[in-house]
């Protein structure tokens, strides 16, 4: 309830009280003063008339003194509560339906405090959003704040690192509070709620201030810009081996992995049934992602190109044969240089990690540093040659700006169109963009993000996160007794159940005739759109 519903509440509590009270009076005053005894009903209806100023019905005029003064009181009290009720009750009503000022005050319980809106706080709205748990963002900026308020989101105006601003977002009620603002900033926020018992959770940059951010009280401190580093890394030495790389682990006998298609390969070309993968290797492809559409399952039709990633399950040994299928056997595998464009959180870790693997790196940035080889604007194409992009094998774009990371891609694939390009997105809505300008592999930074704090605020089992799909174990009870056939999971929300956990046991052949128990924990894969659907629809 609102501060103006518990208003009206208030002043409808008063002027019932106050109406019966008047009531009382008038009905002893017609007995004792004019000798006309009424019923209590007639006497509260007088003063309904009275305070309504439409009349007083039978009973007028009054002979005694003492009842004319009684009614040019109520009289006057009905004239005063219609006045009073303009500035308590009328006028904020008004400005609350007309206005478009953000609020400085919520009244919710359970619900999760962001501060303040970013890419990666819009990811975990639509989670919350999906499982139908509240939320308020809490924005210092007034501007930024109303604009927020008028797209519909639930947002308050206050400085998030004010204790007094908390308190207006009920932070000791809260679930959680998500400090997503400058590394300062959220360390300054974790100190603000700190005399509260909710959950703490914030981001760092840099991620040597990551225990600063625990000794100013946070619960959990997130670096997702380090995790997004690794997994591109991870995507470039596993190009050039015939190593399965980074793969979720369902099962010590069942894997879940994300197969890049190169140019030249057995499948680049060929449809999925002309490719005959399952008879060839005994892997399923659960899904693909085409051109930045992902489609699950793929179509029988459905053609593979050089920009196509597969994601596929099974055995290790099955998924191994795959992965010769998605190489080109006929040219050696590349080892050349691999260049590193933007060299902060996410170029430094891929540096490191490729590095570690025993590939040579060219760090290139636009602002020079003990660290960098190449000084220049990496959409420019003298600085790419001087980088060597001729003899590199892949070039991973870690930019600030993901308009400078399109454009980058577009100038890459013209100079050096066989050369693998994989790029760090700040927003979701680039992914999909890159992807048509010629990228290889992209890996959305809020999508990471969100996901981490999705698994940590709603305790679910996110088995993936710096994946193009999302893998999750959770319970479905509403389905328990049902089989997929019947439930139909993938066409109402886009996801697949890959196996089911039983009895501490994992089944990986779940076909549609499968039959789901209470107890029974799916994994489930998908886009993060559809695993929200999912859960929305069948939790």
């Amino acid at each position: 309830m609102n501060t103006w519903q518990r208003r009206t509440a208030y002043s409808m509590g008063v002027l019932t009280a106050l109406m019966v009270a008047y009531a009382v009076v008038y009905d002893y005053g017609m007995s004792a003063f004019e000798g006309e005894p009424e019923t209590f009903l007639h006497s509260l209806q007088v003063v309904v008339e009275a305070f309504t100023t439409t009349g007083f019905g039978s009973d007028a005029p009054w002979t005694s003194p003492v009842m004319n003064v009684l009614v040019i009181v109520m009289d006057l009290t009905g004239v005063a509560l219609v006045f009073l009720a303009l500035p308590v009750v009328v006028f904020p009503l008004l400005e609350e339906s007309f206005s478009t000022s953000a609020p400085t005050s919520a009244d919710l319980t359970a619900h999760v405090v962001i501060c303040t809106y970013t890419p990666r706080g819009e990811t975990l709205i639509k989670e919350l959003d999906s499982r139908e748990i509240p939320y308020v963002v809490l924005e210092a900026d007034r501007d930024r704040a109303d604009g927020l308020h008028e797209d519909g989101l639930q947002v308050v105006h206050g400085d998030p690192e004010s204790p007094d601003a908390l308190a207006r977002v009920n932070l000791a009620a809260a679930r959680a509070l998500v400090a997503d603002a400058s590394d300062e900033v959220n360390a300054s926020i974790a100190l603000a709620a700190a005399d509260s018992d909710t959950r703490v959770i914030t981001f760092v940059e840099d991620t040597a201030v990551a225990d600063y951010h625990r000794y100013a009280g946070a619960d959990d401190v997130f670096s997702p810009r380090r995790l997004v580093g690794e997994s591109l890394a991870d995507k470039v030495t596993t190009a050039v081996s015939a190593e399965l790389g980074d793969v979720i682990e369902i099962d010590p006998e069942f894997e879940i992995a994300e197969l890049p298609v190169q140019p030249g390969s057995d499948l680049a070309g060929a449809t999925i049934a002309d490719s005959a993968i399952g008879e060839q290797t005994g892997a399923n492809v659960i899904g693909a992602w085409l051109r930045g559409e992902f489609v699950s399952p793929p179509g029988p039709d459905t053609r593979l190109d050089e920009h196509s990633l597969l994601l596929v399950a099974g055995r290790q040994s099955q998924l191994e044969r795959l992965k010769e299928m998605t190489m080109l056997e006929t040219r050696p595998r590349r080892r050349g240089r691999v260049i590193v464009a933007g060299l902060g959180e996410v170029g430094s870790t891929v540096r490191e990690v490729v590095e570690t693997d025993g590939l040579d790196t060219v760090a290139v940035d636009i602002e020079d540093g003990p660290d960098i080889d190449v000084v220049g604007d990496v959409t420019d194409e003298a600085t790419l040659r001087a980088a060597g992009i001729d003899g590199a094998s892949a070039v991973i774009l870690a930019l600030p700006d993901d308009t400078q990371t399109i454009f980058a891609t577009l100038v890459i694939r013209e100079l050096a169109p066989d050369v693998e390009v994989l790029a760090r997105a700040k927003e979701t809505a680039s992914v999909r963009k890159l992807y048509r300008a010629g990228a290889d592999y992209v890996l959305a930074l809020a999508v990471v993000s969100g996901r981490m704090l999705a698994s940590t605020i709603l305790d679910e089992e996110v088995m993936g996160f710096d994946k193009q799909i999302e893998v999750v174990k959770t319970r479905c009870p509403r389905l328990a007794g049902r089989t997929l056939r019947d439930a139909d999971v993938r066409a109402r929300t886009g996801c697949t159940v890959v196996a089911v956990e039983r009895d501490g046991t994992t089944i990986t052949d779940v076909g549609p005739d499968f039959e789901v128990r209470a107890s029974d924990e799916l994994v489930v894969v998908g886009t993060d759109a559809d695993i929200n659907r999912f859960a929305a629809l069948l939790e």
